[in-house]
């Protein structure tokens, strides 16, 4: 674990970022009291959870263009 000041921290924050993505952590301190701890995130999500009846089978309703199809689909007569 790194300890740095704010000031440091302003003017090495490239390289403390690397420090971080390599697995390390920094402290940043004001003062000579700990004010923010820099720690590596969690890569986002690759799939995303939906949830109702049809979750996960439309990706996105405004990728219908034809308005007879999706009727269709879910079973509503067409007038």
């Amino acid at each position: 674990m790194t300890e740095v000041g704010v000031h440091d921290a302003k003017t090495r924050l490239s390289e403390l970022i690397r420090e971080v993505e390599a697995g390390g952590e920094v402290v940043v301190t004001r003062g000579g009291r700990a004010v923010a701890r820099l720690v590596r995130m969690e890569a986002p999500p690759t799939h995303v959870e939906r949830f109702g009846v049809l979750g996960g089978e439309i990706d996105d309703p405004g990728d219908w263009v034809d308005e007879v199809e999706m009727a269709d689909l879910f079973g509503i007569p067409v007038p």
